[in-house]
């Protein structure tokens, strides 16, 4: 079983709007992200919300998704990833911690990830595009202490960091696990990759 951690709380500040209710294909930033994976094979997807929880949560009042609020949003990434792993079940063998600003990363792209963190006996699984890391990051089930361990805004890059050797690079064949939308210019950047599928 994978559980699948979608953090959604932050506050956009970069670009100065709630970047994940932006218009996205026929819905939004946010939902699409979410779709994507509902459409893999991760087993429950957790959302994390915190800014403008209230209107994000209406967007999802029909999708099957257990919904996490982080109060304390404001302090950093890690915070959304204790959130939700207090919501994460206890059959999960594993856990995927995604963001909600890669809304190009598709189901094709998640499953791989998933097949490959099956066939290797690793217990972090990280896609690499021309030699870059980016999400969702895989992380097995014993680790779930250590995550509940972060702080501040590193996200798990620490405990990444800490555990090199148990830790599997899988090549990806799209750069949209490195893409995020955090500028209006990155915004039109991945409206237009979406506009040519």
């Amino acid at each position: 079983m994978v559980s699948a951690i979608l953090l959604a709380a932050g506050e956009s500040k970069r670009l100065r709007m709630p970047k994940l209710l932006l218009p996205f294909g026929k819905s939004t930033i946010l939902e699409q992200t979410i779709d994507n994976l509902l459409n893999s094979r991760v087993d429950e997807v957790i959302v994390v919300l915190g800014y403008r929880a209230e209107e994000m949560m209406r967007k999802l009042a029909n999708r099957p998704v257990k919904i996490a609020i982080n109060p304390n949003y404001h302090q950093g990434m890690s915070t959304s990833i204790v959130k939700g792993l207090s919501l994460v079940n206890n059959r999960a063998q594993a856990i995927m911690v995604a963001l909600a600003d890669q809304p190009l990363i598709n189901s094709q792209t998640i499953n791989r990830l998933i097949e490959e963190s099956l066939g290797y006996d690793k217990g972090i699984v990280i896609p690499v595009y021309q030699a870059e890391r980016g999400h969702p990051i895989i992380f097995a089930s014993n680790y779930k202490e250590e995550l509940l361990g972060l702080k501040g805004d590193i996200g798990g890059r620490q405990t990444i960091k800490e555990h090199p050797n148990d830790t599997l690079e899988v090549i990806a064949d799209s750069k949209a696990i490195t893409m995020d939308v955090n500028t209006i210019n990155d915004y039109y950047t991945h409206l237009k990759l979406v506009n040519l599928k």
